[in-house]
């Protein structure tokens, strides 16, 4: 195996516990993008083509879900309202936050449902410096993966992010909208 597929390789292989491989992911040039470009959420909801990795699961008249353009764990999905609002909670009156959650436990329970995982994270990230349009991560952990490799570590980008193409993103995204169809996501 060549060094740097060594280097950027997260466990054994495809044959392991860990079956996927990272890549270096551009930190600083997506903090350009994220601090000077247009808010992805809001390109995402108004059907901009040049958002195609983020393939839309779930779509109501108040949410999104959508994959992540730059996932860290195979799965990870971000759920949304579509309205551009930034607080996770001032901005949301109790009803619409309630609605909110209810929503990221359906598209979570989807995931799980496709997805191994030995624990899901969700967590909301972002600030008004980046990124402010409120969202929800689910990322789902892989069974197997090494506890130093866990938590923080499999989230952030600079930890390499899974290599992820349009044809991959498609086939998840209808494996997650037939989950969310199924008696138990509906």
């Amino acid at each position: 195996m060549a060094e740097r597929d060594r280097h950027d390789r997260e466990g054994d292989g495809p044959e392991g516990p860990f079956p996927f491989v990272k890549e270096k992911f551009d930190v600083a040039g997506y903090v350009r993008r994220t601090r000077g470009g247009r808010c992805f959420v809001c390109a995402v909801v108004a059907g901009d083509p040049a958002y195609d990795l983020e393939q839309v699961v779930f779509e109501d008249d108040q949410h999104i879900a959508f994959l992540d353009r730059h996932p860290t764990l195979p799965g990870k999905v971000l759920v949304a309202p579509k309205a551009h609002i930034e607080h996770v909670v001032r901005d949301l009156d109790e009803e619409a936050y309630v609605r909110l959650m209810r929503t990221v436990r359906r598209i979570t329970l989807a995931v799980e449902a496709v997805v191994s995982s030995e624990r899901t994270y969700l967590l909301s990230l972002g600030s008004k410096q980046g990124n402010a349009h409120l969202h929800w991560h689910i990322a789902p952990l892989p069974p197997g993966t090494p506890y130093e490799r866990q938590q923080f570590h499999a989230l952030m980008t600079e930890n390499g992010v899974i290599p992820w193409s349009l044809r991959q993103a498609a086939e998840l995204a209808v494996r997650l909208r037939a989950a969310l169809a199924g008696p138990a996501g509906g």
